[in-house]
This record gives structure tokens, sequence and C-alpha cells, in this order.
């Protein structure tokens, strides 16, 4: 663990931010954290430098991404015709298969040590997907997850008529982590049509206005987001 715990984390929302440059920013973050990391290890306890933590939420125009152990099949457009739906695609360098981002969907991408929290990544997506399930719950949609199936899910069990609301797909080095979760809040579902969604032909995708008839407000959802999150891990916002 550190010798210096920092809790202090700084949400910075990009707003609408193409897909190249919001992972381009994260990058130089994750770097950053990743460099403090290096040095502390030649340092004594009582010279190292804490590090520092980042929740970034953002929407993106119209993009397709590839985790990097998915299958490229998944995609069902070719890449030709991506510009003819006014999309682009991005092979990242994320875990999971293929997922789209699009305007009115909640990107965010947590990039924070998690030497500052506690080290474990079963339990670092696992809350990540109960901020979103306690966010759904705010608005009166009940959702949770399937065993074996990352993201968070309305009527998980129902084999039939489960639906996926919120993708995840992390990455993570010396436990810093960039990438995070895609989700759905008042997206075009048509996008989707185009994909096998996380690489899962037998489940659909669902948006919260689907389930609840109505657009939501980002901003007011992205703060209800941003509480959530910060409870759950015992974030101080700066």
């Amino acid at each position: 663990m550190n010798a210096v715990i920092n809790r202090k984390t700084q949400c910075i929302n990009l707003g609408l931010t193409d897909y190249r440059q919001a992972w381009d920013y994260q990058a130089e973050l994750f770097s950053g954290i990743l460099d403090i990391k290096k040095q502390n290890r030649e340092l004594p306890a009582e010279r190292q430098l804490p590090t520092s933590n980042y929740l970034i939420f953002c929407e993106h125009p119209p993009v397709y991404t590839l985790g990097k152990s998915g299958d490229e099949s998944n995609l069902k457009i070719s890449k030709d015709d991506l510009s003819t739906i006014g999309a682009t695609y991005y092979h990242s360098n994320r875990g999971g298969d293929i997922t789209f981002h699009g305007p009115g969907q909640i990107v965010g991408y947590p990039v924070i040590d998690l030497e500052n929290f506690f080290t474990d990544i079963h339990r670092y997506m696992r809350l990540l997907e109960e901020a979103v399930i306690q966010t759904l719950k705010h608005y009166g949609v009940e959702a949770g997850r399937i065993p074996g199936l990352t993201g968070v899910w309305i009527d998980p069990d129902d084999a039939v008529h489960a639906r996926k609301i919120c993708a995840l797909g992390v990455k993570t080095s010396r436990w810093v982590t960039m990438h995070g979760f895609a989700f759905n809040v008042n997206t075009d579902l048509s996008y989707f049509d185009h994909i096998v969604p996380c690489g899962i032909s037998d489940k659909a995708v669902t948006s919260l206005e689907k389930e609840t008839g109505r657009k939501v407000n980002m901003n007011e959802i992205n703060d209800v987001l941003k509480k959530n999150i910060g409870e759950l891990f015992n974030m101080v916002w700066i």
C-alpha cells in the first residue's frame, strides 16, 4: 500500500468529447500517477508523495470501441460504412469486447490509484456496478447483476428479457485504473443494432429513457452518480 493514503478525488466533466481526445487525456493522468508511484518506490516513506485520483464524466459522439481481447467480427457494419451512420471506430486497450458510446450516455472514467482505497479489482468492478444500480434505484428502476457477466442489467433473473443498461471495461497497471463504464441514459439504442454488444448475442440493451419513458437531465444524473460513487469508495471530493 501507499505510504501516503490520499482519498481526495477530482471530478471532471468534459461534456461531449471526442473519444480519442478523452482517451489521450486519461492516458496522461494515468501516466502521471504511475510516474509518482515509480518515484515513491525509491524514496523513504516520509518523503513519498501522495498520488492523485480523478473521476471523468463525458459523452462521446457516436463511436464503437473494441476491447483488447474482443472479437472484431462483433462489429456487424463495414468500417467503410461507418460514416453513413455518423460513427467512428477504435480498438481500445481496455478489457471487454465491443460497445457503443454516443450522446445521452454517461461515460465514466475513474483514473484512480486503488492503493488509496483498496487493492481488489473484483471489488472495484462490483462497486462501479453498485453505483449505477443505486443511481437507477433513485429513478425508480430496479437493476442488478448476472453471474459471470460484467455490467448492470434490468430483469437480471429473467433469461429471456434481461437487458444491459451499463457496460464496463477497464485497464489497470500497478493498481492505477483507466477506462471505466458506459451507462445508457438517453442513448439512441439503434446504434447497437450494428454490433453484438459486449460479444453477447442473446441479450438486449436498454436505456433509462426507455425504461422510464422520459428523458433524464444529464447534469442531474451525473450528480446522483457522483454522490453514489463517492460514498461507495469513501472519496473526498475536491
